[in-house]
């Protein structure tokens, strides 16, 4: 998804930087407010990326799956991480499971084991059998103590839904303490709060090559996030790619039915689920997202297929 750009009632100034390996953009409508509202994001991400991080081994997650290796294991979770594991638990339960954080050794076995400038780097090598994962009710955290725990040979993989997630925090945390209207994306997954443009945020949803496909108006209230089986891919020995994505019902790299699946939902987070989701389904995808009300714009080769409440594509894709 491209960064948003506001036309009215005027530019908003904005900033971009690299963090938690992925593109950051913060857009303010209060120019003065810029400076602040990007120390307070790269803070939280800082945070974010010691808590979560399945790339660092002195993160919360990756000692957690170290205690975890031959028995059960538990931990007391900082706030950042039982936050952020509890959106994703709730988007395991929106999604009925599609979205589960317990693939983490999954995800390592199909090959993305390391941040992906470094899975790219190395020799093409034929992907591990594909690993169960033990499910997202296998996890609890407390709800006084944030006390965490998780089954054996569990690794979590927060990585979308924490993504998300903090950008529903920042968005709602800047106009809180700052004035004016924000906008925060993370890598594609956006969330808005505070006094937006006459016209809504002006969202570019893009493809691979970074042409924009459409632009939809985003207001206070709604998060929009874009899931692509286009972006993070890397070469096998088999003369293959992989992507991110697994399906958690078979530890399998989810099938490339779409190219990319944007939603809009209340939050970010909800809209990453529903895309997320809607990658794992495949061609089911547009009726399960039509039965939860959730618009989108599907995109594969040769077709657009767009959902209920999402404003019709240029290119008149059907529905």
């Amino acid at each position: 998804m491209t960064p948003p750009t506001a036309t009215t009632p005027a530019t908003p100034a904005g900033t971009r930087f690299e963090a938690i390996g992925t593109d950051i953009e913060v857009l303010v409508t209060e120019p003065d407010a810029l400076a602040e509202a990007t120390a307070v994001v790269r803070e939280h991400l800082a945070r974010l990326d010691l808590a979560v991080s399945r790339f660092r081994p002195d993160s919360e997650v990756s000692r957690l799956a170290r205690a975890a290796e031959d028995e059960p294991a538990w931990a007391l979770a900082s706030p950042v991480f039982a936050s952020a594991l509890r959106a994703a638990l709730r988007a395991a339960r929106l999604t009925g499971g599609l979205v589960d954080p317990t693939v983490g050794r999954a995800v390592a076995a199909s090959g993305y084991d390391a941040d992906l400038d470094v899975v790219r780097s190395r020799p093409a090598t034929h992907p591990g059998d594909p690993v169960p994962a033990p499910g997202w009710r296998s996890v609890t955290i407390d709800p006084v103590t944030d006390r965490v725990d998780v089954p054996q040979g569990c690794l979590l993989d927060l990585g979308a839904t924490a993504k998300a997630h903090a950008a529903d925090v920042l968005a709602e945390r800047l106009s809180g303490r700052l004035p004016g209207g924000f906008l925060v994306n993370l890598g594609g997954d956006i969330a808005v709060a505070g006094e937006a443009p006459a016209e809504g945020w002006q969202v570019g949803v893009d493809d691979a090559r970074g042409s924009t496909l459409q632009v939809v108006a985003v207001a206070d209230g709604q998060g929009v996030a874009t899931s692509s089986t286009r972006h993070r891919t890397w070469a096998t020995a088999d003369g293959g790619t992989r992507h991110h994505l697994l399906d958690p019902r078979t530890g399998r790299t989810a099938t490339a039915t779409w190219h990319q699946v944007t939603c809009v939902g209340a939050t970010a987070l909800e809209a990453n689920a529903a895309s997320t989701a809607a990658v794992v389904l495949g061609e089911q995808a547009p009726a399960w997202l039509e039965a939860n009300g959730i618009p989108a714009r599907l995109d594969a080769p040769g077709r657009v297929v767009t959902t209920r409440g999402w404003p019709d594509p240029p290119d008149g894709g059907s529905r």
